[in-house]
């Protein structure tokens, strides 16, 4: 698995998966579904990363752990992860990013660093009214939204990349 990422903004990041984690399960239970052991540590495996990571690094992850699983089990994982609002899909990397507003309807908008790799997640009502607001003057019903910004992070940007 591709090392940690400094993430943009400083945090205790073990409360943060604890509380992802936690936050995880009772959306879950309130929804009648449940977090799987599965489901749960491939969640883990993505709240521990700053960066995207693709199925096959999520298998990677598993099996240094010791647990067996096939790619037809990661993505059916990911499926239910995506479907409950627990990570996001990142098209343009064929990678997957935990939610961090689960529970609450939003537009995708990430922030990708072109050197790292490292996402953050925006939540910006502004973003969000403007397309909502364009799409309506043109007579577009949305469905999903998905917002990919390409950059530099603060870290990348102050080493010189």
């Amino acid at each position: 698995m591709p090392a940690a990422a400094v993430p943009y903004i400083a945090h205790d990041h073990s409360a943060c998966i604890a509380e992802a984690l936690d936050r995880a399960q009772t959306l879950c239970r309130d929804r009648g579904e449940r977090l799987t052991t599965l489901r749960q540590k491939v969640l883990t495996l993505v709240l521990q990363s700053h960066r995207p990571l693709g199925a096959y690094d999520l298998l990677d992850g598993l099996n240094q752990e010791g647990r067996k699983a096939a790619p037809p089990t990661i993505y059916r994982t990911l499926e239910f992860l995506q479907q409950a609002g627990l990570v996001h899909r990142i098209a343009s990397l064929n990678a997957f990013v935990a939610c961090h507003h689960p529970g609450k309807p939003h537009s995708g908008c990430f922030l990708i660093c072109q050197s790292c790799r490292n996402v953050l997640e925006l939540e910006s009502t502004q973003i969000n009214d403007a397309v909502r607001s364009a799409s309506a003057d043109e007579g577009f019903s949305i469905t999903d939204t998905t917002i990919e910004v390409a950059g530099l992070c603060p870290t990348c940007k102050k080493a010189g990349f």
